[in-house]
């Protein structure tokens, strides 16, 4: 058995997986690591083409789209490696990026998960968005990462090249002990797609697990493949799952002030696109927020389980300001300013 599994979800992917495959493949050492692509339920020929151009690849077809989280669990199912990275199939790996990641992960057995440098695929001296250098989140629950604040970028000058334990990794790239990714539930499958692997983080957190960024394994992702950037789709998850992790995690004390604020935040967020001209992603905050509210019953003993194992403590890398205010009044831009 292989000590790590590295799995690609793949969704109508076909010219992504023809462009970032190879350099996957040269990369990944065949002894150490077993590619496998999970499709969910394609409807282009990406099955056809792998089975002619990679039949040494395990593929494990899907009968219908189970989403990120859903389409991630079923792959992990049954699997025996110690170690999965769970790999977009729009990231270009570098070399060394395996096994210098699973090095670290065999010194440090209190890491339950880590993520690579992220850059941006197109620009190739810039931060990437989805995880950068690493991710974190402020008190009332919005993400943020070391080489990005909200849609500014950084340019990676070496600054964030310190190992260094965050709040969440990426999952565009998302190394995990299959041990632990178990303990903890897996992923949300209700979360679909969007902030599932920051949910995991925070349970992996109540756990008593560690996660990094490990800056010295580097990969570089293109991002927004499969939903664009302001698609209503993707405010609609993001929003939605963003209050579902707060419902979640939060301990009781800090969940109803931080609720209170959110209500603010979330209308004027929806104000902003209305005045923007934008009323379709106006509206999918709304119906975020009223999804959010039919689906929380259903996670109430969860709740308790999750807020009973962490006895009320705040992840330490949880930011406790407003990183909206740090942003858009103090002017704070990048994330060595906070």
């Amino acid at each position: 058995m292989k000590k790590t599994a590295v799995i690609i979800l793949n969704w109508n992917g076909k010219s992504l997986l023809e462009e970032f495959l190879p350099a996957l493949v040269r990369h990944t050492p065949a002894a150490e690591a077993e590619i496998i692509v999970a499709d969910n339920a394609s409807g282009d020929d990406s099955l056809a083409f792998l089975k002619a151009a990679y039949p040494d690849i395990t593929v494990f077809p899907l009968a219908e789209n189970h989403g990120f989280a859903g389409g991630y669990n079923r792959a992990m199912s049954g699997l025996r490696h110690q170690y999965v990275v769970l790999l977009n199939s729009d990231v270009e790996v570098s070399e060394g990026w395996l096994t210098t990641a699973v090095a670290y992960l065999d010194a440090h057995p209190d890491v339950a998960a880590l993520q690579p440098k992220i850059l941006a695929q197109r620009n190739r001296t810039q931060f990437e968005y989805a995880g950068a250098g690493g991710g974190f989140i402020d008190k009332y629950g919005y993400p943020f990462c070391r080489g990005r604040i909200l849609d500014t970028l950084e340019t990676d000058n070496g600054q964030y090249d310190t190992p260094a334990e965050v709040f969440w990794a990426s999952g565009a790239c998302l190394f995990v002990r299959l041990k632990d990714f178990e303990e903890a539930g897996g992923l949300d499958e209700q979360f679909f797609a969007h902030q599932e692997e920051i949910d995991l983080c925070w349970r992996l957190h109540t756990h008593g697990k560690k996660v990094f960024c490990l800056p010295q394994s580097v990969i570089y992702h293109v991002g927004g493949a499969t939903l664009k950037p302001n698609e209503p789709r993707k405010i609609f998850l993001n929003s939605r799952n963003n209050l579902l992790m707060l419902y979640k995690n939060m301990p009781k004390a800090q969940y109803w002030k931080v609720m209170c604020v959110r209500f603010f935040l979330d209308y004027a967020a929806a104000a902003a696109f209305f005045a923007q001209r934008k009323p379709r992603q106006a509206l999918a905050i709304f119906a975020a927020r009223r999804d959010f509210h039919r689906k929380k019953s259903q996670y109430k003993a969860l709740r308790e389980q999750n807020l009973t194992r962490a006895a009320g403590k705040i992840p330490s890398t949880i930011y406790q300001k407003s990183m909206l205010l740090q942003y858009y009044l103090r002017g704070k831009k990048r994330f060595e300013q906070f």
